[in-house]
């Protein structure tokens, strides 16, 4: 039933996207705060202990709530799986800051642009220009949708087989955990175990994802900039991501960027045009395209699943 509750929890999502202000997120959010002020110490293992007691005990929830309702009737387990992977994923939580963006600089409303682009990054946009805008929110656009889809979707999947809706719980409850205490892992010992398996729980569906940019997208260009570029990028990840992404869109990322009174000098992702308002589209096309790709994949692999 995976890929029954993979098609289902997507169709929800779209009609009834949850934000990531619901309730499950903040009490998460806060519980990983609480942890953090009660175990760090400074040391590298108080964040070891500190992940593991926020993320065993969600686990074992999402697998002993899961086989509980299996062993009354398939259906239920099905339903908890479809609710779980409604609850982790979030195609719309950064689909609809890309499509008021979008919308916005369409209008010639660069403040607008400017606030909604702000709000969804935490970057401060006042100062940039509407291809700057474009170009920010393109890559931010290609980012989330790893976070929110792509990264979840595949652990979801890869541990279906033994562990229910698991995958989906862990790489999500993984990334918050990162996202919050691996900021500043270079000086606080305390994020880096989170920082280290966020890595490794990248390390495949990063490359997974770049590689149906690819596919769906320029091939040529997106696997030249993927190979040559990534690695100019801060986080090696993010630069797959991104590069893979551009070369398939054919366009240029990275670049200076106007904050703060100053100018940030970046490394240029991609090749091809600037970035222009016009290509918002283009890359939710991509995207777009992606999910279906994996979405046919993972039905292939159920059907021979089912036959064998």
């Amino acid at each position: 039933m995976t890929i029954l509750s993979l098609i289902l929890a997507l169709a929800l999502e779209q009609l009834r996207p949850i934000s990531n202000r619901n309730p499950a997120y903040l009490a998460f959010i806060r519980l990983a705060n609480r942890l953090k002020r009660a175990l760090n110490a400074g040391e590298y293992r108080n964040g070891v202990y500190g992940w593991l007691a926020a993320m065993v005990p969600l686990l074992a929830v999402a697998v002993g709530v899961y086989f509980l309702l299996r062993w009354f009737t398939p259906l239920l387990g099905f339903a908890w799986a479809v609710l779980v992977l409604y609850l982790t994923m979030g195609f719309r939580q950064f689909s609809h800051a890309f499509s008021g963006i979008s919308k916005a600089l369409q209008a010639d409303d660069l403040p607008t642009a400017q606030r909604l682009l702000s709000e969804w990054t935490g970057q401060h946009a006042s100062e940039m220009t509407a291809d700057e805008v474009s170009r920010v929110a393109v890559e931010q656009g290609l980012i989330d949708s790893y976070r929110y889809v792509f990264g979840t979707v595949f652990w979801f999947v890869a541990l279906a087989w033994c562990a229910g809706p698991a995958g989906a719980v862990l790489y999500r409850g993984a990334s918050l955990l990162s996202q919050k205490w691996g900021s500043y892992a270079d000086t606080d010992p305390f994020g880096r175990w989170a920082m280290s398996v966020q890595e490794w729980l990248d390390y495949v569906p990063v490359r997974l994802t770049a590689a149906s940019f690819a596919i769906m997208g320029d091939f040529e260009d997106a696997i030249y900039c993927w190979r040559s570029q990534a690695r100019a990028w801060g986080n090696y990840a993010h630069g797959i991501l991104l590069a893979a992404g551009a070369g398939a869109i054919g366009i240029r990322l990275g670049e200076a960027l106007h904050q703060d009174h100053t100018v940030k000098f970046r490394p240029e992702i991609g090749i091809g045009d600037y970035v222009s308002p016009d290509y918002l589209a283009s890359a939710v096309g991509l995207i777009w395209r992606s999910v279906l790709l994996w979405v046919a994949v993972i039905l292939l692999f159920s059907i021979t699943r089912w036959l064998a």
